[in-house]
């Protein structure tokens, strides 16, 4: 397509921040969702492990059945789908339609992920497709950066509905947009569906799936009560928890960028590092969590750092799926979703038995794990080489 409006790439990336916004959005409202239906923490979170979870099992097989549907109407059903969710959201009383209204957007959530990315792509000529790429999937950076901390605010200035209709408003306006911009894109190509799930038939490529679940739970046993650990652990109070998710937002953008640096150096030694920097954010914040002033400092490290998670476990996983790059994007999201379940669930039950401050060492638990994976990968890639090196002397 040689016309674009311009407007459409950043129309795209607006969906990408209001289903980030809708996804994470509600770990900044927590408390007062514990208040509105006077339930404990731990089932609160499992707004966010429910979502994540269907993601998980749903992501890839949905990908590959709508693969061969218009993107258009893709895209439309999808975003139109978390407009209604926040809708619910804001207005429902009864916490089993709130999960309900977790499950049908979650359905959606990597199908829209994967065809906003590809449909970029299309929308420019093929040397612009990286940049087009680049900025819509600059959506989820900025929703972690302003939608999460913005949901927080207007949930604590001015109500919990006030947050949710926030979510439903960007929807909204990506579905417009999207409704009025986009041209028809029907497939005329498809790959086949065993060519895709060939891959799965590869060893390693489970040994990085099951690193890439230990990451992202290591990452959200502990992020995904980011807020009640502050205002318990820390005592601030909602203002300052806003201000806190704020600033973890702003720095992953710094975050993303640092480790992207680091990885286009040394993927084997970035991704060793990653674990062990997590795992020193998590002993600070265990040892200096009751004070305020060390607190607001590691939060700030903790955004740089978590925001490699992302592309450090992405980059990982895509070293295995090479032949079918979609398709391994669609498994990287649906495993760091069930990474993030398996977290949430996990630091849920360590808040109902040994309290929030206790907390921390889910994530440590689960940083060890990936750690030990991790190692275990490369031994085997030195004992492949070294064996390679020795046959061809031999």
């Amino acid at each position: 397509m040689k016309t674009v409006n311009p407007f459409l790439i950043m129309i795209l990336a607006l969906g990408v921040f209001g289903i980030i916004t809708t996804e994470m959005g509600i770990i900044g409202v927590l408390p007062q969702v514990t208040q509105k239906f006077q339930i404990s923490a731990a089932q609160a979170g499992g707004l966010v492990s429910l979502f994540a979870f269907v993601v998980a099992i749903s992501g890839p097989f949905l990908t590959l059945l709508v693969s061969s549907m218009n993107r258009k109407w893709i895209l439309l059903i999808a975003v139109f789908m978390f407009a209604i969710s926040n809708l619910v959201y804001a207005y429902t009383t009864s916490f089993a339609i709130m999960l309900v209204f977790r499950i049908l957007p979650a359905i959606f959530h990597p199908v829209f992920f994967s065809v906003a990315l590809v449909t970029a792509a299309k929308l420019v000529p093929a040397e612009k497709s990286r940049k087009a790429v680049t900025n819509v999937f600059a959506g989820i950076t900025v929703g972690f950066a302003f939608g999460v901390p913005l949901t927080s605010y207007l949930a604590e200035k001015i109500s919990l509905e006030a947050a949710f209709l926030f979510g439903a408003v960007v929807s909204l306006i990506a579905f417009v947009g999207i409704l009025a911009w986009l041209p028809s894109m029907p497939v005329t190509k498809k790959m086949s569906y065993g060519h895709q799930l060939g891959i799965l038939r590869n060893s390693q490529m489970w040994l990085h799936i099951v690193t890439v679940i230990f990451i992202f739970a290591a990452m959200f046993s502990v992020y995904s009560y980011f807020a009640e650990y502050l205002g318990q652990v820390t005592n601030m109070d909602g203002a300052w928890i806003s201000i806190m998710l704020m600033a973890f937002g702003m720095i992953m953008i710094f975050g993303n960028f640092f480790f992207g640096s680091l990885l286009q150096k040394s993927v084997n030694k970035t991704v060793i590092l990653f674990p062990l920097l997590y795992a020193a954010i998590y002993a600070l914040a265990y040892f200096l969590g009751s004070y305020f002033i060390p607190m607001v400092i590691i939060v700030v490290i903790w955004g740089a750092v978590h925001s490699g998670g992302l592309i450090v476990s992405q980059t990982w996983l895509m070293t295995e799926a090479k032949e079918a790059p979609e398709f391994g994007n669609s498994l990287f999201v649906s495993f760091s979703n069930l990474g993030i379940t398996i977290g949430t669930a996990i630091g849920g039950w360590f808040i109902s038995h040994f309290g929030i401050h206790q907390l921390i060492w889910s994530g440590l638990m689960f940083t060890l794990l990936a750690f030990l994976l991790i190692t275990i990968k490369m031994k085997m890639l030195k004992s492949n080489e070294d064996m390679r090196s020795y046959n061809s002397h031999g």
